[in-house]
């Protein structure tokens, strides 16, 4: 069996979403903001075995441009000047699937990091 693909793709800049369906009848609204957190660029994930804190002020962050890549990802670029990242179907599908979850932990480690930088 082949990985879920995409079959349509729209930044909606108004819902500040991508919407995004797949062939298996998987359809998604990724918010921005968790598209620029989880961005997989080495920026967000580091170099070495410690990851970067996680980026802030990205609830506002907007789309500005996609462009595939081959056949496999779209790069991303944001209008905060991130432009870095390839999102894969696989990470696509994956975001949309696990968005509450992830943007969940998101924002649990950003008050938490919030938390800790006030003491």
């Amino acid at each position: 069996m082949s990985a879920p693909w995409p079959t349509d793709l729209t930044f909606d800049r108004a819902a500040k979403a991508l919407r995004i369906a797949f062939d298996d009848g998987a359809h998604f609204d990724i918010p921005f903001e968790l598209l620029r957190v989880e961005s997989p660029s080495a920026e967000n994930k580091g170099h070495g075995p410690n990851p970067p804190p996680p980026p802030i002020g990205k609830a506002n962050v907007s789309v500005v441009r996609a462009d595939a890549v081959g056949r496999y990802a779209v790069r991303i670029s944001f209008d905060d000047g991130h432009d870095t990242g390839l999102y894969s179907w696989d990470l696509l599908y994956n975001l949309g699937r696990d968005k509450d979850e992830r943007l969940r932990v998101y924002r649990e480690t950003l008050r938490l990091r919030a938390l800790r930088d006030e003491a």
